[in-house]
């Protein structure tokens, strides 16, 4: 499973309020939402714990085709996943495209000749997995979660990110 620290409230009151909106949502048939349904782009049905956890940290880049700041950084995000990939860390795409827009995220994975592997999910479903996940508002692409070796969720940023901040952040962490 996934695990973050929740820096706001103690372990107790997070399962409280939890199992407080669980009761609410069965007591008044209200659906819960689902997990993003995540998949290559084969169709096969992936998820980020598949990837999280072999004992090296993921970065996880979450792009759209058409951001203009994801398409500046792809490029190095490769290179930072094939000097890395065999040692401490590797690099996992998702891309909120969606089936719509599959084409066009085929298209950026081939013009940045990515070799990590990437998913596709449906946008609004990619977005509440990132508020699930980190407990914060979705804001924009690109955005970063970033696992420690264990499989522990422990970075989310929004915006630009150089890879010489991850990889110092990585040194300074392992």
């Amino acid at each position: 499973g996934v695990y973050i620290e929740n820096k706001t409230f103690k372990d107790g009151v997070v399962k409280r309020l939890l199992n407080l909106s669980l009761s609410l949502c069965l007591l008044f048939s209200i659906p819960i939402l689902q997990a993003a349904e995540l998949k290559d782009f084969t169709g096969k049905p992936q998820s980020i714990e598949h990837y999280a956890g072999k004992d090296k940290w993921l970065v996880v880049m979450i792009w759209a085709s058409d951001c203009h700041v994801c398409n500046e950084e792809a490029s190095s995000y490769e290179l930072f996943h094939h000097a890395r990939k065999d040692k401490d860390a590797h690099v996992l795409g998702i891309s909120l495209d969606g089936e719509r827009k599959k084409k066009a995220a085929e298209a950026f994975v081939a013009r940045h000749q990515l070799s990590f592997p990437n998913l596709i999910g449906e946008p609004e479903q990619v977005m509440s997995m990132f508020s699930e996940l980190t407990g914060v508002a979705w804001l924009g692409t690109p955005t970063f979660l970033i696992y420690d070796p264990s499989g522990k969720l422990v970075v989310q940023q929004v915006g630009a990110v150089p890879v010489n901040l991850i990889e110092a952040f990585i040194e300074r962490n392992s």
